[in-house]
């Protein structure tokens, strides 16, 4: 059963809100450090990649989740046939190398959100931002948080009160990023038209659950 924690709402420019109805940001905030994932979770992965094979990645596009990030990507001017959504990306990424493969305790439990419920899930170091996340577009010379290289004109960002800290569907400023000293984790989603707001929590309450897992009691 997926544990339930607070999920809060961001901010998105005005502009970004006209042009896209039903765009938003939803994140939550855990006490955990990222490190070596722990069996349990090795063997949920193992049973994940189990789970998934051609056919289901081949129909995976006409699925709703997978459908609306899609024709977001689209209307943003991605081509989704060639930079793949998250969660066609996890997938296309298990066939190639036959199985889901472990990396660390944050990494896993962001795949195993977007493979169980077909939302991404994004990770920042809650003690390096400022203020309530949202969504905006780039301003002229701005760069990512850390990051010298400047956005491209009318990127959408992932934004605190303060700076850009990651592309809406790409890079995170190397300065809002979690790392090894990382002690509060700030996930988030952005919710693209289209995707139910159910999904979008329980993609949190996945990610989340498992980043604290080993602070609950037995």
């Amino acid at each position: 059963m997926v544990e339930e924690v607070p999920v809060e709402t961001g901010w998105v420019e005005p502009a970004l809100r006209e042009e896209f109805r039903g765009l938003g940001l939803r994140a939550t905030l855990v006490t955990a450090r990222t490190g070596r994932s722990p069996r349990e979770l090795k063997v949920r992965l193992r049973h994940l990649s189990d789970r998934i094979h051609g056919m289901r990645v081949v129909n995976l596009r006409r699925e709703p989740v997978a459908s609306a990030y899609r024709v977001f990507f689209r209307q943003i001017g991605i081509d989704p046939d060639e930079h793949k959504p998250p969660g066609e990306a996890a997938m296309l990424e298990r066939l190639r190398a036959g199985r889901f493969t472990s990396r660390d305790l944050l990494e896993d439990a962001l795949t195993v959100a977007v493979v169980e419920t077909g939302v991404a899930v994004r990770a920042f170091d809650a003690d390096r931002l400022q203020g309530t996340l949202g969504l905006r577009i780039a301003r002229r010379g701005e760069y990512l948080a850390g990051d010298r290289v400047d956005l491209p004109d009318g990127a959408i960002v992932v934004a605190d009160e303060r700076r850009p800290i990651g592309l809406v569907f790409g890079d995170t400023g190397s300065a809002a990023a979690v790392g090894q000293g990382t002690r509060r984790i700030t996930l988030c989603v952005v919710r693209v038209p289209g995707i139910p707001e159910i999904s979008v929590e329980e993609a949190l309450w996945t990610a989340a659950g498992i980043l604290t897992a080993d602070s609950k009691p037995a």
